[in-house]
């Protein structure tokens, strides 16, 4: 079997996700990379040598069968359009879309096309994600009713090194991203484990300025709490990216029978109980346990990233094209710009007081005429555009001139 060559664009990011790829006997043919030094230093980490394209029209004309999308954050909707355009596969890493418009655009485009995409999503594969899935599955905790889940990312506010390598000029989109927007690692997993698509949803902050040192960090929210209503009528408690507490990936099934959870601080073990009415045979009320792989490949998961979420994914989208076919929700593209919707959704509920916000279903047309030309964010763009909303909920909030200038000083170090 020939192997499978793929593009990456964005040599941060990209380049772990490449790694992975090339453990599964992928080809990387190319990367695309605006900064000289960044793709240097890409190279380096991949260990082979590689042709570097700065420009992406350069990069989209090499021989190739899929491209990973590991640019900046909100800006993977034209590349993974033109990616259509050339039947060329798409593993978009993180969100799918950065505006409602671009969520439209991008399911036009692929259901012109004949090309797979996935949402490169890891943490639905963790370990006690995946149990979690398993015991949802097999129908013992009931009808699920109620889910959580949580991505607690505090960054220790005296620590500089972090802005040179992520937040690394003002107008980074790390330093406008609303607390609702990077959601896909807080509402994913309990998508996946429970086959639940949010229909309805509001969302109110938490403002509490970081006190950093160096900042230019124009968003002061510390969390975005997210509530959503599904279309099996459960209901969704999720954070974007938070910031408060301590660092945890905390997840939480509740169905009529019982519920599951992983326990904060506890590495990856898992709390099952059940009701004292509903405990299955061999079960006991309360199960605490280290859950296991199950999986041929442990070994290679083991040493991949994110909780081995990196290498599962890796080979999912491997599968999807060999077998030629699209993934499974809540990876496909339909989920993918609902959990965008989601995330813009909230942040504008957040902005107007806690109102909540239907979730379009982007499979009907008349829901992409309602948001065709919705292009509001809070982000700039790299082709120079402004962002035309606040990225926080107080919405004259600003970083101290001395923390924007000792953010400078980091910088030029």
């Amino acid at each position: 079997m020939n192997k499978i060559k793929i593009g990456i664009m964005g040599a941060g990011r990209g380049i772990d996700i490449a790694k992975n790829l090339m453990l599964l006997d992928c080809r990387i043919v190319a990367l695309c990379e605006f900064s000289k030094e960044r793709a240097e230093e890409g190279v380096e980490k991949l260990g082979v040598d590689v042709p570097v394209f700065k420009e992406f029209d350069d990069f989209i004309e090499q021989e190739m069968d899929a491209v990973v999308l590991a640019n900046y954050f909100h800006e993977h909707t034209p590349y993974a359009i033109r990616c259509f355009e050339k039947g060329i596969h798409v593993f978009s890493e993180c969100i799918s879309n950065g505006t409602m418009a671009e969520g439209v655009e991008l399911v036009r485009a692929f259901e012109k096309s004949n090309s797979v995409y996935m949402l490169a999503e890891n943490y639905p594969q963790m370990k006690f994600n995946r149990e979690m899935k398993r015991v949802c599955d097999g129908g013992t905790l009931g009808k699920i009713v109620y889910a959580e889940g949580e991505y607690n990312h505090p960054v220790n506010p005296y620590e500089t090194d972090f802005l040179k390598g992520y937040v690394y000029f003002k107008e980074h989109w790390r330093n406008y991203l609303p607390r609702s927007y990077y959601i896909t690692h807080s509402l994913a997993p309990i998508m996946w484990a429970t086959g639940a698509t949010p229909k309805r949803v509001s969302a109110m902050p938490v403002f509490s300025p970081m006190e950093e040192i160096a900042s230019a960090r124009m968003v002061g929210d510390r969390a975005a709490i997210v509530t959503t209503l599904n279309d099996d009528g459960s209901v969704f408690r999720v954070t974007g990216c938070a910031a408060y507490g301590a660092h945890h990936n905390a997840y939480r099934l509740c169905g009529t029978n019982g519920q599951i959870e992983n326990l904060r601080g506890m590495g990856e073990k898992v709390m099952l109980r059940y009701s004292d009415w509903a405990i299955p045979e061999g079960m006991e009320e309360n199960n605490l346990y280290d859950p296991e792989w199950n999986d041929k490949d442990e070994e290679l998961i083991e040493t991949s990233g994110h909780g081995g979420g990196d290498y599962i994914v890796a080979r999912m989208f491997l599968d999807c094209i060999r077998e030629g076919k699209q993934p499974e929700h809540p990876y496909d593209i339909y989920s993918a710009v609902n959990m965008a919707s989601v995330a813009i959704l909230a942040h504008r509920s957040i902005l107007n007081g806690g109102q909540p916000y239907d979730i379009p279903d982007f499979r009907l047309e008349e829901c992409r005429k309602q948001y065709e030309n919705d292009r509001h964010t809070p982000f700039y763009g790299t082709d120079g555009s402004k962002p035309d909303i606040p990225c926080c909920s107080v919405t004259d909030y600003k970083p101290t001139e001395e923390q924007m200038k000792k953010y400078c000083e980091v910088l030029k170090d």
